[in-house]
């Protein structure tokens, strides 16, 4: 089942629990990524890891606004925004520590000078290709920078 699936299946859950702020959530979450679907010039499907940075912005912008309200002296808005934030997080995968990022990064270096090759900063986007793919929205890109630049220093 692909995450939009799931999303689909669950906004039906929600809706026959009753649970009003669930069931909202879902349903802009879909409906931006229906948006996303429709917005080119021809109509595509989003993939997974597509879905997830999309649901990682969605989030992102909800705990935003929480903190502009939470300024402002609005408890409830922002107590409502924290709680679609924390549905939407909870269709995100787990994320990685930088143990987990570090040994993924270890194993990318080791793959490519197995293959005989010195690595230099010149090779910095060969390493950060497979990495980049295995690490996919669990982990701050910026930080899998640095990590890889201070592998290859």
């Amino acid at each position: 089942m692909t995450l939009k699936e799931q999303l689909q299946s669950d906004m039906k859950t929600h809706m026959k629990a009753g649970n009003r702020t669930a069931l909202m959530t879902v349903r802009n979450v879909l409906g931006e990524i229906e948006t996303r679907e429709k917005s080119g010039k021809t109509p595509v499907e989003l993939d997974d890891a597509q879905v997830v940075s999309l649901l990682q912005k969605e989030a992102a912008k909800r705990r935003d606004t929480a903190g502009i309200y939470l300024e402002a002296g609005e408890k409830e808005r922002g107590a409502a925004e924290i709680a679609e934030a924390e549905i939407i997080e909870a269709y995100l995968p787990a994320p990685l520590t930088a143990a987990d990022v570090e040994a993924i990064v270890d194993e990318a270096v080791a793959e490519l000078t197995a293959d005989g090759t010195e690595l230099t900063m010149r090779q910095m986007g060969a390493v950060m290709k497979p990495v980049t793919a295995k690490v996919a929205g669990r982990f701050d890109g910026k930080a899998v920078s640095e990590i890889v630049r201070s592998r290859l220093a």
